[in-house]
């Protein structure tokens, strides 16, 4: 993993790939974090050798991106299934990357869940603790992306893990930190100038603006850009040299681990 002074001022940017859009290659070359698709909202064995290939080759860190097994609705529809189910999906889909990324002499760094598992992890503990188990019994070094302030982090750093804050450069957020339903009015920003002050409000400020205007206190390590937005490598480009005039470093975290093994 790539050194930093620690007196720089640094953001991780991660992106969500392997998911079968056009610009997987091209967003590489802005992120320092990627979280790769598993098969089961989208993605093959073919496509995570391809964009694990690439990730590597460029020094760019490799997570897994699990989801529920929901190909037809992309993984964002919520799904109630037992936690045992969980458990062993989260690791199933974690194991075939793991075994990807060991196979082209890489290293996983860790696992941001997708759509709607990520949402749910945010209102259900059980599952947020069964995904949390899931990672930990597979390997506890892996790190585990949350959103900033909430639960699956919590639970994650309760459990002994490492966790990572995360913030989302083109998601609006409701007054209590979560982010607005995608079905719901204000759920994306609709400028890219819009969210490039969102993510100037991230890294200086340590808050977002909630779509009902209120200042929202927020600290996050790492920034979300989507890679399946039309401009979204036009984005990721501007957003790398607006930060790198302003002297921010675009850097994968290295993992804090906090509290004990549950």
């Amino acid at each position: 993993m790539q050194e930093t002074d620690v007196s720089e001022k640094t953001i991780d940017l991660n992106v969500d790939i392997g998911e079968g859009f056009e610009h997987d290659v091209e967003l590489i070359e802005y992120a320092s974090s990627v979280n790769i698709a598993c098969g089961w909202h989208a993605g093959d064995p073919l496509t995570m050798r391809r964009v694990t290939t690439e990730a590597i080759r460029k020094g760019v860190a490799v997570g897994a991106h699990p989801s529920f097994p929901d190909r037809e609705n992309f993984g964002r529809v919520p799904m109630r299934l037992p936690t045992d189910e969980i458990y062993a999906g989260v690791q199933y889909q974690v194991g075939a990357l793991a075994a990807v990324v060991a196979g082209l002499n890489g290293e996983l760094s860790h696992v941001k869940p997708h759509g709607a598992l990520y949402n749910m992890a945010e209102m259900d503990e059980e599952l947020a603790f069964a995904i949390v188990r899931a990672i930990r019994d597979y390997d506890p070094r892996l790190a585990i992306y949350g959103l900033a302030g909430g639960q699956l982090v919590r639970v994650a750093h309760e459990a002994g893990l490492p966790a990572i804050d995360e913030a989302f450069a083109d998601r609006g957020y409701t007054a209590d930190g979560k982010l607005v339903p995608r079905s719901d009015p204000g759920a994306f920003l609709d400028t890219d100038e819009a969210s490039k002050a969102q993510v100037v409000d991230i890294i200086d400020r340590h808050c977002v603006r909630s779509v009902d205007g209120q200042s929202v206190s927020l600290r996050a390590r790492s920034i979300c850009l989507h890679g399946d937005g039309a401009h979204a490598v036009d984005f990721a480009r501007m957003l790398r040299k607006h930060l790198a005039r302003a002297g921010v470093g675009v850097i994968a975290p290295v993992p804090q681990i906090v509290g004990q093994h549950a």
